[in-house]
């Protein structure tokens, strides 16, 4: 296996913004099924930011709604809505690219469904950005776990020697840096750090600011 720096990144919440999508999505499914509009922040709660089970937020919207939206369509909205809709900024694209220039090896790693999180990895055109990504379906580990990480690494003919992991969860990207002893910046999206098992190498307030650091930091 070839020794080269390795980058792996986190996609939801980190690369594109996946709560913006979602709430785009339910607020189009509430205005097309004349639902109210004020279910926005209910339903949001419910999503717990992705990190609800598929299976009960597809419930709590089923009970919730009933016959009054067509069959198929909570399904529709969980499948597609916010697959449909990420976008990836100019700043988070223009990043990239300058990693790749300066000869990282970018990877996303990220825990989901795979057709779901391959869309969006197709749609915002990260595909042609990107030497490769790891879906937690298709590997069958999940992050923390350190095999997602070991198989991001095989994926790309690399070793995790010298990698660095950038996310936006403490518990699955920090948490799962720390422990393989790997460094690691953690996107803050305007939060405060409040975990206490492990710390994350360094803190930025977006994803374009984080793979900077560490293009910056291997340059040393």
């Amino acid at each position: 296996m070839s020794d080269v720096p390795l980058l792996l990144i986190d996609l939801d919440n980190t690369l594109v913004d996946r709560d913006a999508a979602f709430r785009a999505a339910v607020a189009d499914f509430l205005a097309r099924h004349d639902l109210p509009a004020a279910d926005l922040a209910w339903a949001t709660a419910v999503d717990a930011g992705g990190y609800a089970a598929r299976q009960d937020v597809a419930a709590a919207l089923a009970g919730r709604y009933g016959d009054a939206v067509p069959p198929g369509a909570v399904h529709a909205l969980l499948d597609t809505g916010a697959a449909d809709r990420v976008v990836l900024a100019p700043s988070s694209r223009a990043a990239l690219a300058d990693a790749r220039a300066c000869g990282w090896t970018c990877v996303v790693v990220t825990n989901g469904r795979t057709v779901q999180q391959e869309t969006k990895i197709r749609r915002t055109g990260l595909d042609l950005l990107l030497h490769g990504w790891v879906v937690s379906e298709s590997v069958g580990h999940k992050k923390p776990e350190p095999e997602i990480f070991r198989a991001a690494a095989r994926a790309v003919g690399t070793t995790l020697s010298g990698a660095w992991v950038v996310g936006d969860s403490p518990a699955a990207d920090i948490a799962g840096a720390h422990a393989l002893g790997l460094r690691s910046v953690w996107v803050a999206n305007g939060r405060v750090w409040q975990g206490s098992s492990c710390r994350p190498t360094h803190v930025t307030d977006d994803v374009a600011a984080a793979i900077h650091h560490v293009v910056l930091a291997g340059s040393r």
